[in-house]
């Protein structure tokens, strides 16, 4: 969400932009180290992901291998599990965590788990109030018009809802990850612990990303109460 206008206000923002800045180095530090130990096992990320999903009787959705750095995702439309290659064809400690994250979500699709259903009902929703609340609260503030800045910001209320909600996702199939990797016998006891700093890192990201959306709605309403003085 863009900043608008510079003024006090601003100061909202700053502990959530701090955060931000300090998440992105400590996912990619750490992620970094992570990438460059072996697992005991010498598991690669796509045969762990598959070793997992088999488990749980979910075979039949695909692992597909994606360019990009730390891109991984699943795709609950297609239901398919992408690896970036760092993953896919590493046999780190990051790559196989990461890769059991993904496989988290999968899980969490399959079993309905009504935080990921609530997230990506309001998916839609959340890209186009992400892309027009700036556009009407630009205009809003500019012309003064009271009802176009309530829009724009009740349009942002979205984007805050899906980051909010994003938070038990991520940790959620972390947990899951860690969980799946140590009874399913692919970490050691001390890997498990180089597992959950990768991925507490990464959830770092999604907490930022929270305070980040709250704290820009906050000033949004600071600015709304300021106008209507």
């Amino acid at each position: 969400m863009p900043f608008l206008f510079y003024d006090s206000t601003m100061l909202i923002l700053l502990p959530a932009l701090i955060l931000s800045f300090y998440a992105q180095y400590k996912v990619q530090s750490t992620f970094n180290r992570y990438i460059s130990i072996a697992n005991y096992g010498g598991y690669t990320g796509a045969e762990v992901a598959k070793k997992i999903l088999d488990a749980m009787g979910l075979g039949d959705i695909p692992i597909d291998r994606i360019g990009g750095y730390l891109s991984d995702h699943y795709d609950p439309r297609k239901k398919v599990l992408r690896l970036s290659d760092a993953v896919y064809n590493g046999r780190s400690i990051a790559a196989i965590g990461v890769a059991a994250h993904e496989a988290g979500h999968a899980i969490q699709h399959a079993n309905g788990y009504v935080p990921l259903s609530i997230r990506n009902a309001i998916v839609p929703i959340a890209n186009f109030g992400s892309q027009a609340a700036f556009l009407f609260i630009f205009l809003g503030l500019i012309m003064g018009a009271m009802t176009m800045l309530d829009i724009g910001i009740y349009l942002f209320l979205a984007v805050v809802a899906f980051q909010l909600i994003t938070l038990p996702v991520e940790f959620n199939a972390s947990s899951r990850a860690v969980e799946l990797l140590s009874v399913q016998g692919f970490v050691t006891r001390d890997e498990e612990k180089s597992v959950k700093k990768v991925l507490n890192a990464a959830a770092l990201t999604y907490v930022a990303a929270a305070a980040s959306a709250v704290a820009q709605l906050l000033r949004l309403l600071l600015l709304r109460d300021r106008r209507r003085r």
